[in-house]
Formats: structure tokens, sequence, C-alpha cells
């Protein structure tokens, strides 16, 4: 990359204001991953106190995914074709009032598992129109050349609300009132949704839908844009193999850590909190990072790394590496996820930012699961520490997903 385009990077790097539509855009989405880190910690509790079955306990996580699986797609082709702003904070504030009510239901202890399912299952529904328009709505609100940075302030203090805020005052909620996280989250979603009801920005510029224009046929305008472009179709499936890995790695972990390395829950939250010390860290410089070395190049050196930090963990058996290997893949993490989401922003056609989103959300957040079971069997047929050795040979697989990209000449 020419000094000229970095110098313009950095430039828009240090011009991105906080007063204005971002500002309010990044306190919704600190506040929304905060009620999230909430639920998200009070749920699994909740719902092993409703029962003793471990199905139902793992259906609840269940329906946390499902409909990204039956409703992604649709999410993003209705994010193109609405005021994504509108749509956000309409999204929110229905969210708002959901978990209000679910809050009351616990409260009275009315709630049920079933019940938790149900909620689960709505709020991710939402979700997938909800987070599809945001991604569209942000190269309305920042310069292209302030979408890394923007990405990267975005996803960074999102990771700080979700690890160092919201689920560590969850016993504290608890203490008060069993009900008390879910109130707060409801309070989160409401007031999420008045941050965005403000965001000023210009008139739409998306062209009005063809005559005979139906959801289906956008959907399938929005698959065939990433699959006829290389470096987009090369992300995404990119990013599909190393979800597998992600959710084999994660869902393992614990296992991992108190098992094979008999570091016990201590070592569990070590490894953890690097992770997140990794992942914000990354954050902080994923903007600049990407700007010196180019998107293609950071997506394909930070698979490299990434495939290295988990061999080093599936391989030796001490806490302190498996300490600095999480660090290092979250740090790496955060920076491919800047950088992917910064380039689809930008490469999409005008008018599918929504559609080409929901591909690559739907996609990764769809093999996860499938990802976490792989995980679960390879650690019951070869040992805990098999599934970061798997994760890591998907990630380094995952470069040759990505030289097509690399072959564009693309920076």
């Amino acid at each position: 990359m020419t000094s000229e385009v970095v110098n313009k990077e950095t430039a828009g790097a240090a011009s991105l204001p906080w007063r204005g539509g971002f500002g309010r855009l990044f306190g919704a989405a600190v506040l929304s991953r905060t009620g999230d880190a909430l639920r998200g910690a009070a749920m699994p509790l909740l719902a092993v106190q409703l029962t003793d079955s471990p199905l139902l306990v793992s259906l609840v996580t269940a329906s946390f995914f499902l409909p990204w699986l039956v409703f992604g797609l649709l999410g993003g082709a209705i994010a193109d074709r609405v005021d994504q702003r509108r749509a956000m904070w309409g999204v929110d504030a229905l969210r708002g009032l959901l978990m209000a009510a679910f809050a009351v239901a616990v409260w009275q202890d009315v709630a049920t598992i079933w019940l938790l399912c149900v909620v689960a299952f709505a709020l991710t529904s939402l979700q997938t129109v909800f987070d599809n328009a945001a991604t569209a709505l942000l190269p309305a609100v920042v310069e292209r050349e302030q979408l890394a940075t923007a990405n990267a302030r975005l996803m960074t203090g999102q990771e700080v609300a979700m690890r160092f805020i919201g689920a560590p005052v969850v016993p504290v909620l608890l203490g008060i009132a069993l009900a008390a996280p879910y109130a707060v989250d409801a309070v989160t979603f409401l007031l999420a949704a008045a941050l965005v009801a403000t965001v000023p920005v210009p008139e739409s510029v998306r062209k009005p839908q063809p005559s005979g224009a139906t959801i289906r046929r956008d959907i399938a305008e929005g698959l065939r844009a990433v699959w006829h472009d290389r470096v987009l179709r090369s992300i995404c499936l990119s990013n599909g193999l190393s979800s597998v890995g992600v959710g084999a790695l994660i869902a393992t972990l614990v296992l991992h850590v108190t098992g094979w390395l008999g570091s016990g829950n201590a070592g569990y939250a070590a490894v953890i909190t690097a992770y997140g010390i990794g992942s914000v860290s990354g954050g902080l410089v994923a903007a600049r990072i990407t700007a010196r070395v180019g998107q293609v190049r950071v997506l394909i050196y930070g698979v490299v790394i990434e495939a290295l930090a988990l061999l080093g963990l599936g391989l030796v058996r001490e806490l302190a590496a498996a300490v600095v290997a999480l660090a290092v893949f979250g740090f790496l993490g955060m920076v491919w996820n800047v950088t992917e989401v910064t380039a689809m922003q930008q490469r999409a056609p005008e008018g599918m930012t929504g559609r080409v989103s929901a591909a690559f959300r739907t996609l990764s957040g769809g093999v996860a699961p499938a990802g976490a079971l792989l995980g679960g069997v390879v650690a019951e047929l070869w040992g805990l520490n098999a599934p970061a050795l798997l994760a890591a040979g998907l990630m380094a697989a995952c470069v040759l997903t990505l030289v097509p990209a690399a072959r564009t000449g693309m920076n």
C-alpha cells in the first residue's frame, strides 16, 4: 500500500468524530452489548434452575443460533429494503419490551424452560434485521476511509462491554433479584433505541425496488453478489471455515484447560481474560495495521499466526502457553474481524450491504454449532487437546480460500 493511502487512512482515523452520528451508534452498540452480556450470563443459570435435563438446557443455546439459519438471509433483504435507522431503533424498542415482559415473568416465578427458548429465538430473529441494518448504516454515517477505524472502535467497545462490564456485574444483580439482569437488559435496549433514533443520516440513496422485485429475488441477488466477487467470496468462505474451528475450540476450551492442562477454574478464568485483553488490544490498533499492511495480507497473515497460536495451545501442556496463545488468538481475531467487515462494506454493491452482510453472518452463524459438535466428537475420540489442533488446521486451510483474493491484486 502506498504512503499516500496510508496517510489518508491515518488522517481519516484521526478525524473520526465522537459527537454526532457515530458517537450515538457507538453508545447504542455498547449499551446493547452490555445487556447481551447480562442476559448471556444469566440465562444459562436460570435454565439449570428450571430443569435438570442437559438436552433442554442445550435447547436454549440452540434457540439463540437457529434464527440465523432460518431468517439470516431474510433479515439482510429486509435491511436493504427499509430505512436502516428506523429498523434498528424499532427492533431495539421491541426487544426492550420483550425483555421487560420476560423480567416480569421471572419476577412472578412463572418463567419456564420453554419460555426461555421462545424468548431466545425471538431475540435472535429480531437481531438478524438489526445487525445487518447496522452494518449497512455505518457507511452512511462515516466516510469510506474511516470505516476501518469506525468498525474497530465499535467492536472494541462491544468487547469491553461484554467481558469487563456486563458479565462481571451479573452476580451482583442476581443478588438483588433473579429478574434484575433481564430488567437491566430491557433498559439497555430501550436506551439504545433512543440513541439510534437520533442518529443523523443523509437522505436514503437506495434505489427504488424494481417492479416485480420480491424478497426471494433480493436474497438471490445478494448471494450472487458475494459469489461473483472473488474477494467477497474468498473472505466469506474463509470466515465460514474459521467459524467451524472457533466453534470447536470454544465448546471444549473449558475441558482443555481444566482437564488436559489440569489448571482448574482459575486457569480457565486466566485464559478467558487473556483472550479478552488480546481482543481489546487488537481493536485499538486494527485500523492502523490494516492501513499499513493491506486488507488481504492482514487476513492471510492473521490466519497463519492464529494457526500457530492454536498449534501451541494444542501441543504445549503449560498454562502460561495457553494464556499467551489465547491472547494472540484474541488479538489477531479482532484485527481479522475488523478487516473482514470493512472489506465487505467497501466492496458490497450499492444498496446490497445488508444482503451481503447476511450471507457472511448466516454462513458463520450456521456452521458454528456444527463446529461445536465436531469439537466434542474430536475431544471424545482423540483427547481434550484435539479440538485446538483441529482449529489450527482449519485456520491454516483458510489461506487456501484467500488465495483467489490475493490474486486480484487487492491491497
